[in-house]
């Protein structure tokens, strides 16, 4: 069984700002610089779409890794969901929703995650945390992003 857990973001932009940078590859590599992430193959650049494709190759606990997402699903500018189809999970899912709030959009991230190695408790120890951590950074990172625009 698989481990999920949610995120909550505020952001100060219209949801339609937050929609497009998040489906963005050109900031979600500059927003992973720490891991040294990179999109090596499917679209490299600009704003993905449904049905594409991406791999992306990065570092993390020391170790390179290549995972192959794809946008399976697309409402503009509510919701996304990009899932893994290569890569070193047994399954990633990742659901991006957006809803205006009283200050601009609160963006929901909903990471669903089976580890390839020790089941529920790599999760639980060490996915989860980890990814949360990751995904916190990179959401600051865009807000950082758009701030700046």
């Amino acid at each position: 069984m698989p481990s999920t857990f949610v995120l909550l973001t505020e952001a100060p932009f219209s949801v339609e700002e937050m929609f497009d940078i998040s489906l963005d590859i050109d900031a979600h590599v500059s927003s992973m610089a720490q891991s040294g992430e990179r999109a090596v193959a499917g679209v490299t650049t600009g704003r993905i779409g449904l049905g594409e494709t991406v791999t992306w190759r990065a570092r993390h606990f020391g170790i390179w890794f290549t995972m192959t997402s794809e946008i399976a699903e697309l409402e503009r500018p509510y919701r996304f969901v990009d899932r893994q189809v290569r890569g070193p999970f047994r399954a990633f899912t990742h659901a991006h929703e957006f809803e205006a709030s009283g200050t601009g959009t609160r963006m929901t991230d909903r990471i669903t995650v089976a580890s390839p190695i020790f089941g529920r408790l790599a999760e639980r120890l060490v996915l989860v945390p980890y990814l949360r951590r990751l995904i916190s950074r990179r959401n600051a990172h865009l807000l950082a992003a758009l701030g700046r625009a």
